[in-house]
């Protein structure tokens, strides 16, 4: 209806009262640039939540193949990462959790975008990884960046840790996927929330007391200064989120990373 309004108001014949009457029926801040924006927005949002309600399953994985035949809500919400950013246009981002929720759910997107473009390449690993994280450039915003840019250069110097629980390259190895995106004003918990989940995951976290080690995903390993940064050691870190406390003279291990394409047409590959 403000469409057509607006196209009437602009149309040669249009009577001036009618211009007029148009302008008081409808509130000033239509035709603002934040009213726009915030509009826009929600749209794009809306495309990122259908593509995340639509094509990943409860286990977090991604029927990659379905999306690639229906690709318009990735598009779209791809094309609005290109054109917004907090660092582009901060005040449609005043805090911290807007922006940092925005930059979650850019990565997890145009990851799945990359995989999708790439071909749908069943590992991420050798060559594969080198292109797919650290040549291959996005707009975000007003940048060009890689994955790996983004992750290290924009995203991980918000300094909170909790990210890792969260980013998702689209592999066996990465944390779970959840079905609907990450906002401002829930960000906190549910950042809890995944890391919670990860390290509920035996895939993640397993304890063999026999031999006193704590084994954990190389995640882990990868950022091991970002957990650092409050915590003395990896087990006291772990232990804010595991359901039972690990003694904290464990010797600590790793599990090797799967680089496998979480795509719902195969398993994860690894159950430790």
């Amino acid at each position: 209806m403000i469409r057509a309004g607006l196209r009437r108001f602009l149309a040669p014949g249009a009577m001036m009262k009618d211009a007029l009457m148009l302008l008081f029926v409808l509130p000033l801040a239509t035709f603002g640039p934040v009213a726009f924006a915030q509009e826009r927005d929600a749209d794009a949002f809306a495309h990122w939540a259908r593509v995340l309600k639509d094509f990943v399953n409860d286990q977090g994985q991604v029927d990659f193949h379905g999306l690639a035949s229906k690709p318009a809500d990735l598009n779209a919400f791809v094309d609005y990462i290109a054109g917004v950013s907090p660092e582009s246009a901060p005040s449609l981002f005043p805090t911290k959790e807007s922006g940092l929720a925005y930059h979650i759910n850019a990565y997890n997107a145009l990851s799945m975008y990359n995989v999708i473009d790439s071909g749908i390449p069943k590992s991420l690993a050798g060559l594969t990884k080198l292109w797919f994280f650290g040549f291959k450039k996005f707009s975000i915003g007003s940048e060009r960046l890689t994955l790996r840019s983004y992750e290290n250069d924009v995203i991980r110097p918000a300094g909170d840790e909790r990210v890792h629980f969260a980013l998702n390259c689209m592999s066996v190895g990465c944390p779970h996927l959840p079905r609907e995106p990450f906002t401002a004003a829930g960000l906190d918990n549910q950042l809890d929330r995944e890391a919670r989940q990860f390290f509920a995951e035996p895939r993640n976290l397993r304890v063999f007391p026999e031999r006193k080690t704590v084994r954990v995903s190389e995640i882990l390993k990868f950022y091991k200064e970002d957990f650092l940064r409050d915590s003395p050691n990896l087990i006291a870190y772990v232990n804010r989120y595991a359901a039972e406390k690990i003694p904290e003279n464990y010797q600590v291990e790793f599990f090797e990373y799967d680089w496998t394409i979480n795509d719902q047409t195969g398993a994860r590959t690894r159950d430790p």
